[in-house]
């Protein structure tokens, strides 16, 4: 249909007809949103099907489409149909958008690329959908099949480009979808510990893109005995220039396999220390109790020296040191840091603090309290600030001194002609 069919379609529709496709247009959305409500009302809020709101998932445009489709028909038979074939263009346009968005943003959620791939689909979708309503997406369709591009010996139109980029897109996102499903629905019951979750859940996922790929490129035609070439080619890429690269890749897989840095481990990397956030499969972010965060490429962490503090369990040991007066009572000052310890909600009583006399300092008696935590990630200096200061009341309420630091200045000789001061007489 090209645009004067559309012209004449809307010429021959009368107010009654309007009315009728109206009246049928708002009870297949109804339908659509009842059918989507009753079914999505248990649903987690970023199920792809249901969305936060039953109305913003898949579910609902593709009701909402079938049942117009159906309605259209019925109406067809009997007059003039207009309303509900734009309609159908735009649940069409909408399950579209919903299934690429809610696809990516289950899979991608942090990612800021997402909004700027779905604002552009958004665009894409809409225009064709007008260009379809007013009958000019056939003429358009023609004039890209007739614009072609050369490469090398084969010319390739437009329009099979951009039928190719179309679904090759859809096969990706929906092995995306199936990836992400099999992870939140099989992986996180069968397999408990997380590093061997996340290396599964990547190969799944490497595998289906990959099978996705293959069939995306066989539907639009391109001979995949080609894709020889360019593997032997890649091959010798990542041999020379790609090296530190594939790596990093292969140094990931075998982390997430060996176990021996988990997600969750508190480690040190040269001067950096933290706990391991995430491990993907080129480099690992490590988080310091200070917020800072680092990435580290896997390589380093397959040949360098890493420190894993948490190797043989989750307890991570913080200390706290202090001077008080030798006149003090030792038993007294180690039960008051130990208290001030045991106060905080954070600190384990399995191992229970301990405080050892640990020097005799030339200013007094220093102390040194160990205490356990199993959240380092939390923080440790506002752990730390919090039982000083609680070890500093108590001390003060003891009356137990913390000395000021004392040095003694002694004169070898005096120059000539140099009178000493008179001292004055003690108060």
């Amino acid at each position: 249909m090209n645009l004067d069919d559309f012209m004449a379609r809307l010429a021959q529709v009368q107010a009654r007809g309007l009315w009728i496709e109206l009246a049928a247009l708002v009870a297949c959305v109804a339908l659509a949103w009842g059918v989507s409500r009753w079914f999505g009302r248990d649903q987690p809020s970023d199920s792809i099907w249901f969305g936060a709101r039953t109305f913003d998932g898949l579910l609902f445009p593709l009701l909402a489409l079938v049942f117009t489709e159906l309605a259209r028909r019925v109406v067809h038979d009997f007059q003039v149909v207009v309303v509900l074939r734009i309609a159908v263009s735009v649940f069409v346009s909408l399950a579209a958008i919903r299934l690429i968005a809610r696809v990516l943003r289950a899979v991608f959620p942090a990612s800021t690329l997402v909004r700027l791939v779905e604002r552009t689909v958004s665009w894409a979708a809409w225009a064709g959908a007008v260009l379809w309503i007013v009958g000019l997406l056939p003429p358009v369709l023609a004039e890209l099949d007739d614009i072609t591009l050369a490469f090398g010996k084969t010319r390739v139109s437009l329009l099979t480009f951009f039928q190719g980029t179309l679904s090759a897109g859809l096969v990706l996102v929906v092995a995306l979808w199936i990836s992400s499903t099999i992870e939140k629905r099989i992986l996180r019951e069968a397999v408990t510990d997380l590093s061997m979750r996340k290396v599964a859940s990547n190969a799944i996922r490497a595998i289906l893109l990959l099978i996705g790929l293959l069939f995306a490129l066989s539907a639009v035609g391109v001979d995949l005995t080609a894709l020889s070439v360019l593997g032997g080619a890649l091959g010798v890429g990542l041999g020379f220039g790609l090296q530190k690269l594939a790596a990093n890749y292969v140094s990931g897989f075998v982390i997430l396999l060996e176990r021996s840095i988990r997600i969750g481990d508190n480690v040190k990397v040269d001067s950096f220390e933290g706990r391991i956030t995430d491990i993907k499969t080129r480099y690992t972010l490590i988080r310091a109790g200070n917020g800072r965060e680092a990435i580290v490429p896997n390589e380093s962490l397959i040949t360098s020296r890493v420190e894993n503090l948490s190797i043989s369990d989750r307890k991570f040991n913080i200390t706290t040191a202090i001077v008080v007066g030798y006149e003090s009572s030792v038993a007294q000052v180690q039960s008051i840091l130990v208290e001030a310890a045991k106060a905080q909600a954070r600190v384990m009583t399995d191992p229970s603090p301990i405080a050892y006399l640990t020097n005799f300092a030339p200013d007094g008696l220093e102390f040194t309290l160990h205490f356990w935590v199993t959240d380092p990630e939390k923080g440790r200096d506002n752990l730390r600030s919090a039982i000083n200061i609680a070890i500093l009341e108590g001390l003060r309420a003891a009356g137990i001194d913390i000395p000021y630091p004392q040095r003694v200045l002694r004169v070898a000789s005096l120059p000539e002609g140099f009178q000493q001061a008179p001292m004055a007489p003690p108060v």
